[in-house]
């Protein structure tokens, strides 16, 4: 895509601190580093978001997760790490290519929260409206 940022970054266009690289996989530090080592992993192959790709394309993607964010947590000496992935401008996407944040943790007060708010719906009722069609 002409304007995207994180193609710019694939395509060498725009600077990046590279961790890792395949053929199919980019893994860079963030701008913003939320916390120290702030990582993000995307499809070379331009996507809106994950809504837009197939099981064998995302299977590619989040395959290398988990070792990048061992290697994350191991070598930073973090204490956790949250993985997040947003789809749409509602769910805080800003960057419209797929992306998974890498946010290692390392106490309570380092700068990201993660709120889940509780809420009471009709749990059997929601299952059967996701699993009409």
């Amino acid at each position: 895509m002409d304007n995207c940022i994180f193609c710019k970054i694939i395509a060498g266009e725009i600077p990046s601190t590279k961790i890792y690289e395949d053929d199919d996989v980019l893994a860079f530090l963030d701008i913003t580093q939320t916390t120290k080592g702030h990582t993000l992993v995307v499809p070379k192959k331009h996507y809106h978001n994950i809504l837009a790709m197939t099981p064998g394309e995302s299977a590619i993607l989040f395959s290398k997760v988990p070792a990048l964010a061992n290697k994350i947590v191991q070598n930073l000496n973090a204490t956790g790490m949250n993985i997040l992935q947003n789809n749409e401008e509602i769910a805080g996407q800003s960057v419209f290519h797929t992306h998974i944040h890498l946010i290692p943790r390392y106490t309570e007060d380092d700068g990201f929260i993660a709120k889940f708010t509780e809420h009471h719906f009709d749990l059997a009722a929601i299952a059967e409206e996701i699993n009409k069609n």
